[in-house]
């Protein structure tokens, strides 16, 4: 069983900046990316951003040239920095795993909040 334990979260200023942690515990057999999920009060969960086992990365458009993901593997920890970030971030953001080799398996963090407001 895979375990991931958020932490990083906080309230910060615009244009200020956070880093989020997501460690990761248990064995994993097949890995197949880990990314950063977000979900703001009404709104549907969407996709921040991805890493992918081999090392590609992707973002969001909202995202793109302010956030950067990276990953670990040394210390099995991925990371979110965000920088410059709006109010429209504000949200509640989520470490995610998939693996599998012929089927797939997904594990999540319990989620660290965001606020960005003056």
């Amino acid at each position: 069983q895979v375990q991931l334990v958020e932490s990083g979260g906080g309230l910060v200023q615009p244009g200020g900046s956070l880093r989020l942690s997501c460690a990761s515990s248990g064995r994993i057999f097949s890995l197949i990316e880990m990314g950063w999920y977000r979900q703001a009060p009404g709104k549907q969960r969407e996709l921040v951003a991805v890493i992918t086992a081999g090392g590609d990365t992707n973002y969001a458009d909202s995202v793109k040239g302010r956030f950067t993901i990276s990953r670990d593997n040394a210390k099995n920890t991925m990371y979110l920095q965000m920088n410059s970030l709006k109010p429209e971030d504000t949200a509640v953001y989520y470490c995610n795993l998939q693996e599998g080799s012929g089927w797939l398996l997904s594990y999540w963090g319990q989620g660290t909040q965001v606020t960005v407001s003056s």
